[in-house]
């Protein structure tokens, strides 16, 4: 499961790298959960086919991925959006700044601002 998951978080960073027929076949492989029978059907090509579009696929994300790593930076932001939404109900619960709610809600704007550069 764990490896489906890279996966599919690498393919909706990288995709675009990709051939039409090896996002195609990895969409169906990991989004879908399609077996390569059903894929070489959808796809009208053979299982081996099938399994070559998504090897090369795997290997272009992947390679993309130890030289850019996306992924690593996405969870990073995640974790400090997350971080930074547990201050601001602490800061709530305990003292109400607006200081530090102010200075809360800039590191949220920022986090959102490189996401939305995705």
């Amino acid at each position: 499961m764990e490896k489906n998951l890279i996966y599919t978080e690498l393919l909706d960073i990288y995709k675009g790298l990709l051939t039409d027929k090896q996002a195609e076949a990895m969409e169906y492989y990991y989004d879908s959960d399609y077996s390569l029978g059903e894929i070489s059907e959808l796809m009208d090509i053979s299982r081996q086919g099938v399994r070559d579009f998504i090897k090369r696929g795997e290997a272009t994300i992947s390679e993309m991925e130890e030289k850019l790593q996306l992924v690593n930076l996405f969870r990073a932001l995640n974790e400090v959006e997350e971080l930074t939404n547990l201050l601001k109900s602490t800061n709530k619960r305990l003292s109400n700044s607006k200081d530090i709610n102010a200075l809360a809600d800039e590191i949220l704007r920022k986090v959102q601002n490189i996401k939305g550069a995705e």
